[in-house]
């Protein structure tokens, strides 16, 4: 039998993830929500992400069943930024109805036992909120020499003030924490926490806005394409670079020094 020539090509999982803003105590540059991811996960082991994960069958079922005027597919990805933020922080985004913090963990600890959302919504009497998640980036850095890779749509979540219980989940997460986008990158800069590729040039892009409203009128001046990193040398070397007109002050990084999974 004649072997194939053909290249497998990588398993492409669709994602969702949300950078979810609060205002400052000190009235300073917003703070966004960060995961530190456990050593054990498959991808991005060890690295400070914002919460996010697969998009799973339920989420497109709800999407259906949803209607909403939105097309299903971008509202399953939304479905599932507003759950696993649930399953992961403890955070009610994305939803109209009563919610505090007892009820978001009441909430959370449902969502566990039965792993979708729409028996969370139902029990609680809850809406999905779809205009609570803005579409911000979507990045699919394709890599055939890996057997999966993750094509990923970013939003925004504004949580404003108020009291707030966040604990990390302890299966996919070690640690929770809030700070600026420019605290988040000093953070890398010294050690602390580090960083994959988009995670980073999307920090440098969320660095330049002083509140959710200049990050909103961001993402209506930049719409959500999708972003493929490529490579080209530069004085010699070999850098990881992004498309320079979507709105990232940085297009690129030396390929020996980018965190790429």
């Amino acid at each position: 039998m004649e072997e194939s020539t053909q290249t497998e090509q990588p398993k492409v999982i669709p994602a969702a993830t949300v950078v979810i803003f609060r205002h400052a105590k000190d009235g300073g540059a917003p703070e966004l929500l960060m995961v530190t991811r456990s050593r054990n996960m498959a991808f991005a082991a060890g690295m400070a992400v914002f919460p996010g994960g697969r998009v799973d069958p339920e989420d497109f079922e709800l999407a259906r069943e949803l209607a909403t005027e939105l097309p299903e597919d971008e509202a399953a990805h939304r479905v599932a930024a507003i759950r696993e933020t649930l399953e992961e922080t403890g955070l009610a985004i994305g939803i109209n109805g009563e919610v505090d913090a007892e009820r978001a963990k009441q909430a959370r600890e449902y969502l566990l036992e039965t792993g979708a959302l729409a028996p969370v919504l139902e029990k609680f009497g809850w809406q999905v909120a779809m205009d609570h998640v803005i579409p911000f980036a979507r990045w699919y850095p394709k890599n055939e020499k890996l057997p999966r890779v993750f094509d990923t749509r970013f939003y925004l979540a504004d949580l404003g003030t108020g009291a707030v219980d966040i604990t990390v989940d302890q299966t996919e997460n070690s640690r929770l924490f809030w700070a600026s986008a420019a605290q988040a990158l000093e953070m890398a800069e010294a050690g602390d926490i580090e960083l994959i590729f988009p995670t980073r040039r999307n920090l440098e892009r969320l660095a330049q806005f002083d509140d959710f409203a200049a990050a909103y009128d961001d993402c209506a001046r930049y719409p959500a394409d999708t972003i493929v990193p490529f490579m080209e040398v530069r004085d010699g070397k070999r850098w990881i670079c992004i498309p320079d007109n979507l709105g990232y002050p940085v297009d690129g990084e030396p390929l020996d020094s980018a965190q790429r999974s």
